[in-house]
């Protein structure tokens, strides 16, 4: 017996300078805003359940989109409680800090913002969302969220740090710490390398393929295509960190998504009005059935397509932008379906004066557009492109 007890004080003895340290680098402060929120990010303990972070439904492996495979396949994400389905796609969050705040331009149209109907205006603002949206991360309320933080020795310290004393206190300023810390790492290269194929080809690094050459030759035109009206922000093809959206605002005629709609309970029939849903915009009725233009980059990977997921191939979304151009009526098929493609969820304000500018392609045009939008992928994505 006296052996014994000599033996456990003995490895006490041992085993306590380790803790100590432990426990000091524990509660250690990050060692900046951006290193803070990659932690953030990934802190399942920021949900209700503790099953959930960001990374859950923007995984950095799969260029910052949901992996996870749902009763709806992966058209929309599953929540934290383990049974509730949102009703969009969850969007990458790659290239996200490069949106402009949500504002109305010279013209009154609504441009930028975060979410697919631009209710964030900015990053920071968008990352207090997930955590309090009772289908995503489910808190109840920012007390909550503060006390997940508070709970967390080297969160804590990092508050104080950061804010003062108070922020251990005040939920309020936690949470708004939180989010700024979300943001910077949002805003942080992981996120916007600008490394692709395409880039690699403007700094004369890379030559293109033939193919890949027409489809940037077409994607660019004026006169062949019209994906440049909403998906081009410098004012000249060929200029440096393309992000491949104009954050305007736009009613496709995009189906609804009768799969996603019986999983979640929606229900065949309900309309997603989109930006008129932003309270920033009163509920104009003009708003109905737009949502902001995507950024291409890494679009070859990022699978399923539109806001709700309706399409799993890209050519899809190509033939269906066709489809307003074309006079053939197997061209107006969705080959995922072998039907036409249904109507429009939100039949109001179609963009027909951009989706109706153009020719109808022929399949080496679309196969052209294909290979070049495949060029948009980050050098670390591409051997997805593979799978």
């Amino acid at each position: 017996m006296r052996r014994q007890l000599l033996i456990c004080a003995l490895l006490s003895a041992l085993l306590l300078p380790i803790s100590a340290g432990q426990a000091d680098e524990a509660a250690a402060p990050f060692a900046d805003l951006g290193s803070w929120g990659e932690a953030l990010f990934l802190d399942t303990n920021l949900s209700a359940n503790r099953t959930q972070s960001c990374a859950s439904c923007h995984d950095a492996a799969q260029a910052f989109t949901d992996p996870r495979e749902t009763a709806a396949g992966r058209a929309v994400s599953l929540g934290d409680d383990g049974h509730s389905l949102g009703d969009r796609n969850a969007p990458s969050a790659a290239y996200a800090a490069l949106t402009p705040p949500l504002h109305r331009d010279g013209e009154g149209n609504w441009v930028g913002g975060l979410f697919w109907d631009g209710r964030a205006s900015t990053l920071t603002d968008q990352a207090k969302g997930p955590p309090l949206n009772p289908i995503e991360m489910g808190l109840p309320d920012e007390t909550a969220l503060a006390r997940r933080l508070w709970e967390d020795p080297r969160h804590r310290a990092t508050l104080v740090a950061l804010k003062g004393p108070e922020a251990a206190e005040d939920p309020a300023l936690a949470v708004a710490a939180m989010a700024e810390a979300v943001a910077a790492y949002e805003a942080s290269p992981a996120f916007s390398s600008f490394d692709s194929k395409y880039d690699r080809y403007l700094r004369g690094e890379v030559e293109l393929t033939k193919e890949e050459e027409l489809g940037r030759t077409l994607f660019f035109s004026t006169q062949f295509t019209n994906c440049n009206l909403c998906h081009q922000l410098n004012p000249r093809p060929g200029m440096e960190k393309e992000t491949f959206s104009n954050y305007r605002y736009h009613n496709i005629g995009t189906p609804e998504n009768p799969v996603a709609r019986a999983a979640n309970g929606m229900g065949k029939g309900h309309q997603d009005l989109g930006l008129a849903l932003n309270p920033e915009t009163g509920g104009d009725p003009a708003q109905e059935g737009r949502f902001k233009v995507p950024s291409l980059r890494n679009v070859a990977v990022t699978a399923p397509y539109m806001h709700n997921g309706v399409f799993e191939d890209l050519r899809t979304v190509v033939l269906f932008y066709n489809s307003y151009n074309t006079r053939s009526q197997k061209r107006k098929v969705n080959p995922e379906t072998g039907r036409p493609f249904a109507a429009p969820e939100v039949p109001r304000n179609l963009s027909l004066t951009e989706l109706e500018t153009g020719p109808a392609l022929d399949d080496q045009r679309v196969d052209a557009i294909l290979a070049f939008l495949k060029t948009l992928t980050d050098a670390r994505y591409e051997p997805l492109l593979s799978e």
